[in-house]
């Protein structure tokens, strides 16, 4: 089963935040084989410069978990063709950014879930992504 992740939950592998041990899960569910997580391109810009600005980090640390993301396999989609489409459409329908737009289309574009610890997104996208999009805390 493939499945979306977005920045919110990534972060959590390498900072403990409330849900960790719901993101944690999902980390050890795609390594174990159990799921696939897929995200956008952006995914390991987002991660990075969140865990940058957390401010908890040094450079030789980021270094590694810069490597430690990559290493996990995450499926990692462009945002070109029908995946571009629709995250225009999504984030101009319901006023959110494009960078959080293009994890919902690629969910809505893979028939899957994203998973994500974005409570505001989750308001804002409403009843028309109900079952695309699921609050960490429910896995």
């Amino acid at each position: 089963m493939k499945v979306v992740g977005d920045a919110s939950v990534i972060v959590k592998w390498f900072v403990e935040e409330e849900y960790t041990d719901k993101a944690l899960k999902l980390r050890d569910m795609h390594v174990n084989g159990e799921v696939t997580i897929a995200a956008p391109e952006l995914l390991p810009f987002e991660v990075l410069n969140a865990l940058r600005h957390s401010n908890l980090f040094e450079k030789d640390e980021l270094v590694n978990v810069a490597v430690s993301l990559s290493s996990y396999g995450i499926e990692l989609h462009s945002l070109r063709g029908r995946l571009a489409e629709e995250a225009v459409k999504i984030a101009v329908e319901k006023d959110i950014t494009i960078y959080d737009s293009s994890y919902v289309a690629l969910a809505a574009t893979l028939n899957t879930r994203l998973y994500t610890s974005d409570r505001k997104l989750i308001e804002k996208l409403g009843q028309e992504y109900k079952e695309v999009t699921i609050h960490v805390s429910r896995l």
